[in-house]
């Protein structure tokens, strides 16, 4: 009892998240979770005997993203009401969900055996609005290194279009333009260059295949009407030229970048969002003291940051912070921003 009123619990947790980032109908869909785990389907035990942490796991987002895959197939109009918030009482959300499940209970159980592979390139709005901060700090030219880019959207970031609270960045003509509801005062108009961009992924998702790009937009909150927008333009970018972007592991592709020589002018930047939490503790402790020891002989010719838009487990805030050396190489909290980018509060 005691274990299925701790699953309950985060399951709740997970929902008032969601709800708390403008995503009621994800919310339902998650809290339904609970009736189906003393329910009698497949899904509903294995919901009812997750034996790690539900939140860390984002356990009840695995199976939302199934149900949103099944609904853009057509296979579960219903939910159609739920994600319109035409219903929204919880015990009928709760029922709607149940009959989905029953009916693609097999279907649905694999959906469970990974973490949703999101990619939101709103979030590139806080890497920029960082850079700009940095740019005055640094040297103003920047390679950029992303651990856990998924499918690449924000590899993407030299090709979007900016307007960060007036302040403007990116090609003219850009395809897709990030706006987000801008918090604060503007960041530094200090004007950067970025050299080049590459990433990792323990698990990179190739949108050029249409099946993995269907699943990468099931993982989208039906809510966020704008990071579908968001997403179509992104892969029809990488459609076009894609992004360098590899497989590997975090820690071992980052060690690998720090070891590559650093041309002089340029700053080397190690950024990351939402991922970290799904990193180990011992590869995080690796990246750190990789990290360390690279800042710990930077100079002012070849300088070294780290940009992270991550989640404070403790408020769930997701919090804008900047180290870099030579400099101390204390973490500076800039802002914060809604998980996908709809808004972003600055602080500086």
């Amino acid at each position: 009892m005691e274990r299925r009123d701790e699953i309950e619990r985060q399951i709740g947790e997970q929902a008032d998240h969601a709800a708390h980032n403008d995503a009621p109908a994800t919310a339902a869909v998650c809290r339904a979770l609970i009736a189906l785990a003393r329910g009698r389907t497949a899904c509903g035990a294995r919901i009812a005997n997750w034996p790690g942490n539900v939140l860390a796991d984002a356990m009840p987002l695995r199976l939302a993203g199934g149900l949103h895959h099944l609904f853009r197939k057509g296979e579960a109009p219903e939910l159609g009401a739920v994600y319109a918030r035409e219903v929204h009482a919880q015990n009928s959300v709760d029922a709607i969900v149940a009959d989905v499940v029953a009916r693609h209970d097999a279907e649905l159980l694999p959906w469970f055996d990974g973490p949703p592979q999101t990619n939101e390139a709103g979030r590139s709005s806080s890497f920029v609005a960082a850079l700009h901060w940095l740019a005055s700090r640094t040297t103003g030219v920047f390679e950029l290194n992303e651990i856990g880019s998924s499918a690449g959207m924000n590899l993407l970031i030299d090709r979007y279009g900016y307007d960060l609270g007036g302040v403007a960045f990116g090609p003219a003509g850009a395809p897709c333009t990030i706006r987000p509801d801008w918090q604060g005062p503007p960041p530094p108009a200090m004007p950067f260059k970025i050299a080049n961009v590459r990433g990792c992924d323990i698990q990179p998702i190739d949108v050029r295949d249409n099946a993995a790009a269907d699943r990468l937009i099931a993982y989208i909150w039906p809510e966020a009407h704008a990071r579908f927008e968001r997403m179509e333009a992104g892969i029809a970018m990488i459609r076009e030229r894609q992004v360098d972007l590899v497989q590997a592991d975090a820690a071992d592709w980052i060690a690998a970048r720090l070891a590559e020589p650093q041309e002089a002018g340029v700053t080397r930047v190690l950024m990351h969002s939402i991922v970290w939490q799904y990193i180990p503790a011992e590869r995080q402790a690796m990246i750190e003291r990789a990290m360390a020891e690279a800042g710990a002989a930077a100079t002012a010719e070849r300088p070294l940051a780290w940009i992270a838009l991550e989640t404070n487990r403790a408020t769930f805030r997701h919090e804008l912070k900047v180290r870099y050396w030579p400099g101390g190489g204390e973490p500076h909290l800039l802002g914060e921003a809604q998980a996908h980018g709809a808004w972003v509060r600055w602080m500086g």
